[in-house]
């Protein structure tokens, strides 16, 4: 098969796997090459850049059964397989025709996670000392990959990954019997931080150790919202955690979980909002406004649920909160307490428009502060 038939192949389901902060790919067709339909997914990186990913696996052939994945062992679809030299190779020439500027590689696991680690490692290698291809690669780490295998990841890659899938090894049972939890999946993200506290930083891809991410199913388990945010939690803690992605499931053909209805992408959403609240806003899972079943409501984002709950009667005085008392309230980021805590020291805040000027949105903003010791005027609805 053409080596870019193979890579639409390889490449069309990885909507499924989440990477980067992203949006929905494109598919590109240049009159001049041979790439067909190929889905190139517009990524932002964490520093804020932008640039076009190519997002496929080394094989989608996997000696795994895991229920939920449209890869598992023993479904009846057609496979494609690159070496490594290929992958590389093809890769690279996308990369010359000015298609793709990133490289997000994962697989299916052929003859074991050790063995699989080690040819996506070799395609890394191709790619940055023969080709000498200086830009953005994500690479996957394997379950039961190898501490030395972990180390030469972080040496060759922007960012690395393992999908930990579930919060807990019970909630893995449902999802993918075959896999253990602590040992294939939690250990690899341990080594990574280990390393990265251990290891001069000039051993790692440009002088510095690469960030690390998991990735959850969400809705196929029976796992709630307080288990995925406390594993994350933890993560962020003890194992120095980027992100977390919340892939909500979807029920794919021929595999044992077809007929269990899909999550609702409102879940994912309210995921993500509370995860950001407890990397970036100082929240510990124990704020966060869970139901009696431990998941957060869906009518609204975790954050103004907990500010109605808790800053409606007590409001916060812009000129005198400290750093993590304005990142409780709505519409209020961590620029945005940057620039309030450089103004502040010029002179005192005493209008919505000087919020506005910082890029706040004082409308979200509005019932939970006070400015100068009074509440701002609401808006009044009008009655039409």
């Amino acid at each position: 098969m053409d080596a870019f038939k193979r890579l639409n192949l390889l490449s069309e389901m990885m909507n499924l796997e989440p990477a980067e902060e992203h949006s929905t790919p494109v598919r590109l067709a240049p009159s001049k090459t041979k790439v067909e339909a190929l889905c190139i997914h517009p990524a932002v990186m964490p520093n804020g850049q932008r640039l076009r990913m190519l997002k496929t696996l080394l094989t989608s052939a996997c000696e795994r059964n895991c229920y939920y994945c449209p890869f598992r062992a023993g479904r009846d679809f057609r496979r494609a397989t690159f070496k490594p030299d290929e992958m590389a190779q093809t890769y690279q020439a996308l990369h010359r025709a000015g298609i793709v500027q990133g490289l997000f590689l994962s697989s299916g696991v052929v003859a074991g996670g050790i063995h699989t680690q080690d040819l996506l490692i070799d395609t890394a290698e191709i790619l940055r000392h023969k080709y000498q291809f200086q830009g953005y690669i994500h690479l996957k780490l394997m379950p039961g990959a190898e501490y030395d295998q972990v180390l030469r990841a972080m040496q060759l890659a922007d960012r690395v990954s393992i999908n930990l899938e579930a919060p807990n090894s019970e909630r893995l049972t449902h999802l993918a019997p075959g896999k253990r939890y602590y040992t294939e999946l939690q250990q690899p993200l341990r080594w990574v931080e280990h390393i990265r506290r251990t290891q001069p930083a000039h051993l790692g891809w440009k002088g510095r150790w690469p960030s690390s991410t998991t990735q959850y199913v969400v809705g196929a388990a029976g796992e709630t919202d307080l288990e995925l945010l406390s594993t994350t939690a933890n993560l962020h803690q003890q194992v120095g955690l980027g992100r977390a992605y919340f892939s909500i499931f979807h029920p794919i053909h021929d595999t044992p979980l077809e007929n269990l209805p899909a999550e609702n992408p409102l879940r994912e959403l309210r995921l993500y909002q509370a995860s950001f609240l407890l990397r970036d806003y100082a929240f510990d899972v124990e704020e966060l406004p869970f139901d009696g079943t431990g998941r957060l409501p869906l009518d609204s984002d975790p954050k103004l649920t907990w500010a109605r709950q808790h800053l409606s009667q007590q409001p916060v005085e812009i000129n005198r909160a400290a750093r993590e008392e304005l990142l409780r309230i709505p519409g209020i980021g961590p620029t945005s307490v940057k620039a309030i805590l450089r103004a502040r020291r010029q002179s005192s805040l005493r209008s919505l428009s000087d919020l506005r000027k910082m890029g706040i949105n004082t409308e979200r903003a509005r019932p939970f502060i006070m400015l100068d010791g009074q509440r701002p005027p609401q808006q009044l609805a009008l009655n039409i």
